[in-house]
Order: C-alpha cells, then structure tokens, then sequence
C-alpha cells in the first residue's frame, strides 16, 4: 500500500515536471526569437548609419521576421499535450488501483454487520444451502475468474434451466430476503474482495458469465471491447441504463461501456459512484 501511494505521488511529480518543462520550453523559444529580431534590427541600423557617413544609398528593408508561425506553434502544442494526456490515462490505472483498495477496505469495515445479519438470515431461510457462493464470470483481457456473491437463490436453482438471465419476481429467488437483498444490492458486497484480490474493480463494466459472453460475442461485434478493463462493481451502464432484458438491451449498454473505457477517469468514476449510492437507496435497477 505504501508503495503504490509513493509511486502515484512519484508519476504525479514528473507529470508536472513535464508541463513545467513545456511551459519554459516555449517561454524561451518566444524570448529567443524576440531577442534575434532586436539584435537584427540594431545591427540594420549600424550598418545603414555607416552607409550614409560615407556617401551610400542604403535601402530600407524591414526585418524579416523567422518567429515560428502560428500553425507550427499550434501542432507542437497539440503533440505535447497529446503525450501528457495519454501519460496521464496510463498512471491514471496505477491511481485507479490505490483508490480501488482504500475504497474496498474503508466499505468492508462499514459492510462486515450488514454482512453477519444478511448471513444469517440466509442461513435461517434456507438453511441447505451456503451463506456465500462463487459464479464463474469473465474479466479483464477475457481470463476467467470466481466472483463472490451472497446467496439470494435457492439451492440448485440452475439445476434444470440452466444460466439464465434475471427476471421480474424471479421463482429461484429466496422467499421475500432474496428479493430484499437484491433489491438493495446487499448480495453485491462480497465483490469488495474480488477488487482486493484485483480481480475487479469498484466502477467499470459489470462482468458477464461466460455462458452468456460466448453468444454475445457472435451477436455484437465490439462486445470484446469492453474486456479492456478490469471489470466493477457498478458501472456507468448500471446506473444509467435499466436491466438487461433482451439483446437489444444489451447492446444499448455496451455503447455506456465503451463510453466509459474512453472517458475513464476520477471525475467519472466518482459521478458513477454517487449516482450507484443514488440507485442503492431507490432500489433502480435490480431483479
């Protein structure tokens, strides 16, 4: 933890160096170029003094100026700044990562009691069955992973259909709880230590079972695209769009998660945020 602070205050630094470095860069072109055209002007004036003393005709020819032109200046400025945005987008995932890990830690501590009495009501509802379970689901770069959920379904409730998307008053749910835990997105809080295991990450696009991602990827072209990241738990599709029910549906969030890889950054994943603690107390979005 420590390291990835010093690193971040590290790459921090050098990103202003490098802005410093460009700003004075350009300062002392400008302050060249004016002290080139003054020394100019002064050595024209010398000489023509000499030509009239001693009987000459001297022509007057204003000085040429070789100032960069506008245009120049404008596409130099384009490339640095070009370089110091796509620097800032890079350091930005090492930045991402420590603020995943304060922000998980911090939401572990406050959701540990909410977690026991959730257990145990489970427990209680459905005792054949585990508090907790693990649901293979597809992350970052394709690779497979075991995300944690607390359990709000009947035992063996895929058994005979098979992975199937959620729907309104789902009959594999548990008996009021399953549809309370869901509802307010207390079965989700497990995933905070997927984002410690840096496996997922607090906002990003939600990950899909692979079930699901083999037929979406035959039915939507970019869908790979949003394997660049690590995937969250909450994204900019989940609070701004409603629950997936057809592919139509489908197709409407990955445009919300292409947005987001393209924009990403930490005013963006904080609005995300603040609109997540929105939905959570509403109860939008969830089956």
């Amino acid at each position: 933890m420590p390291k990835i602070i010093k690193k971040s205050a590290f790459n921090i630094c050098m990103l202003a160096l490098i802005v410093t470095g460009v700003f004075l860069m350009l300062t002392s072109s400008v302050y060249a170029t004016q002290l080139s055209l003054s020394t100019r002007s002064s050595a024209d004036t010398s000489l023509n003094a000499q030509a009239n003393s001693a009987g000459l005709e001297t022509t007057s020819e204003k000085p040429r100026s070789h100032a960069p032109e506008a245009s120049s200046l404008i596409l130099f400025g384009t490339g640095i700044m070009g370089y110091i945005v796509r620097f800032a987008r890079r350091k930005f995932q090492q930045f991402k990562r420590c603020f995943d890990i304060v922000v998980s830690c911090l939401c572990l501590v406050l959701a540990l009691p909410i977690l026991a009495i959730a257990g145990t009501i489970v427990k209680i509802a459905s005792p054949k069955g585990s508090i907790f379970y693990k649901q293979r689901r597809v992350g970052k770069n394709g690779i497979d992973f075991k995300m944690f959920k607390l359990r709000t379904m009947k035992p063996d409730a895929e058994k005979e259909s098979g992975a199937v998307w959620a729907q309104e008053n789902d009959s594999r749910l548990i008996p009021f709880f399953g549809k309370l835990f869901r509802k307010s997105h207390i079965d989700e809080l497990p995933q905070l230590i997927n984002v410690l295991r840096g496996e997922m990450s607090i906002v990003g696009p939600r990950p899909e079972r692979p079930e699901f991602v083999k037929h979406l990827k035959q039915d939507i072209p970019d869908y790979e695209k949003r394997l660049a990241v690590n995937p969250g738990i909450t994204g900019l599709a989940q609070v701004w769009y409603k629950y997936d029910e057809t592919i139509a549906d489908v197709k409407k969030k990955i445009k919300y998660d292409l947005l987001y890889i393209r924009k990403m950054c930490l005013m963006v994943d904080l609005r995300i945020l603040f609109k997540t603690i929105f939905v959570v107390l509403t109860g939008q979005g969830a089956r």
